[in-house]
């Protein structure tokens, strides 16, 4: 069997619950006594995390769509470079809240910047790296913006209008129905309870499939 490590996006629109459900993700997985490194986009790094702070915090000039792009990638680069490149080399898996499904659903859908420069900037990047494994929670735009508004202050991209989020969402979905065997829709609109059990089966999934035994 291959010893490189398995590489785990979980993507989704905003108040999905992905905070929760990555927490539960990590317990679930270290308990079935997966070697597990967790991280985000963007951030992940110090660099990353700066990057994060530029493109979440509410400003009073727009930020052009392209530059928004373009440090999105740049901090991916930091991150594919620091982070999740050796962990998978090293065969730990990685389990990453969001990654490139995101900018093609934010940027590409979102902000209606072409695909194909997402696809370009995609691959010089990341040359052949892609998720193995992309849990996408998915839910109606206003149940999720419901809930991230019963949080604290809204961040930029959260303070955006409903149209912004549909097409997120509309991206999303058909990135998922477009074929590719990697991702799995989990409807996060269910009751919490539900959503741990969609998920916790497909952990066992890719735990059985990748050989780990349980303990």
């Amino acid at each position: 069997m291959d010893s490189r490590g398995l590489f785990i996006t979980v993507e989704g629109g905003e108040g999905v619950g992905k905070s929760t459900n990555m927490a539960f993700l990590e317990q679930h997985l270290t308990e079935l006594g997966i070697d597990l490194v967790v991280t985000r986009e963007p951030g992940g790094t110090a660099l990353g995390e700066d990057i994060r702070e530029l493109l979440l915090r509410p400003r009073q000039e727009e930020v052009a769509p392209t530059a928004e792009l373009l440090l999105i990638f740049a901090a991916r680069a930091q991150h594919l470079a620091e982070v999740v490149e050796p962990a998978l080399g090293s065969g730990r898996w990685v389990l990453c809240d969001r990654f490139t499904d995101a900018t093609y659903a934010y940027q590409g859908g979102g902000r209606q910047l072409p695909m194909a420069a997402i696809r370009e900037l995609e691959q010089l990047v990341q040359g052949d790296l892609r998720p193995d494994y992309t849990l996408l929670l998915d839910a109606p735009v206003d149940v999720g913006l419901s809930r991230a508004r019963e949080r604290a202050e809204l961040d930029r991209f959260e303070q955006e209008q409903v149209e912004f989020f549909e097409r997120v969402r509309a991206t999303y979905l058909q990135l998922a129905g477009e074929g590719s065997g990697r991702y799995r829709v989990i409807d996060a609109a269910r009751p919490l309870t539900e959503v741990e059990q969609q998920l916790q089966e497909v952990c066992d999934e890719l735990a059985t499939c990748w050989g780990v035994r349980h303990p």
